[in-house]
């Protein structure tokens, strides 16, 4: 039985299936419905239902808990996952999200070494969003540091607002890693923002994904923009729990992260019901704007 929760007019409330790691992705779902988010995110990784189409089509439809976005495998421990070859990797992702109906598929930008598909990611990412309306939303990363040193880790850019990409996933946990203007860069996003990773952070060199309140990232800000501007993408909490002492313990902390982000969601609207202006004046200027 799903608990009652404030529920906020405007963006979906997603849960990231990579939150309740070391768990499975099967209990992801069964927490996400019994705690009433409005859907998932699967983050596809090593846990084989995650890369199985028809086991997540199914995990849907027993816990009514739709699948509105997918995580393409960019991580270090996923290169092996779904192919070797990256681009393979993100046409698989693009026929998951269109066989399951999730509307995005979440790409980070390619690591350095990568060479080639560094070289060809900004056009290839258009080519595949041409050919789908399933969006592909290129998500920011941080510089990797470690003691007084900082190695650039991703190309082109860890900033994916340098580039041109058609549409864009903030996270928060990232600027605060990177320790730029998380508004800042929403600013420059502008129309293009798709998608919202929910964490926080302190400027850890650490990716920290910490549950939002808990850290200095404005998430309350931004959440009360995203729904005064009439953002119609989806808001996905995306935390790390993996030090939570009991499934209780983690269970609570994503019930906590689903009751702050409702709350300034519904907090916007109640007190600006009518507003619908843009993120940022001039957001969807470039190729962004006239591709799109």
């Amino acid at each position: 039985m799903r608990r009652d929760i404030l529920r906020a007019p405007g963006p979906q409330v997603l849960l990231s299936t990579a939150s309740v790691y070391p768990e499975s992705t099967a209990t992801a779902f069964e927490i996400a419905a019994r705690l009433g988010y409005d859907g998932v995110e699967v983050m596809v990784w090593t846990d084989p239902v995650s890369q199985d189409v028809e086991a997540l089509r199914r995990l849907a439809d027993y816990h009514a808990m739709p699948i509105r976005a997918v995580h393409a495998p960019c991580l270090l421990i996923t290169q092996r996952v779904w192919s070797t070859d990256p681009w393979v990797k993100l046409q698989r992702a693009r026929a998951a999200a269109e066989t399951l109906g999730a509307s995005t598929v979440v790409v980070h930008p390619p690591f350095r070494w990568q060479r080639q598909y560094a070289r060809d990611f900004v056009e290839g990412i258009w080519r595949m969003a041409d050919e789908t309306d399933v969006r592909f939303a290129v998500e920011n990363m941080y510089p990797w540091r470690y003691r007084d040193r900082e190695m650039l880790a991703y190309a082109p850019e860890w900033d994916v607002t340098k580039d041109d990409y058609r549409h864009f996933t903030i996270d928060l946990s990232h600027t605060a890693t990177a320790r730029t203007d998380t508004l800042a860069m929403v600013d420059r996003m502008g129309d293009r923002l798709g998608h919202v990773h929910m964490a926080d952070g302190k400027g850890s060199a650490k990716d920290e994904h910490l549950v939002p309140g808990r850290g200095d990232q404005p998430c309350a800000e931004l959440l009360r923009r995203l729904s005064d501007s009439g953002y119609e993408g989806h808001v996905v909490i995306e935390v790390n729990t993996r030090r939570a002492m009991s499934s209780a313990e983690r269970e609570a902390d994503l019930a906590e992260a689903l009751a702050f982000t409702r709350l300034h969601l519904s907090a916007a609207a109640a007190e600006r019901p009518d507003a619908g202006a843009g993120l940022a004046d001039g957001g969807g200027a470039g190729r962004g704007a006239h591709r799109a």
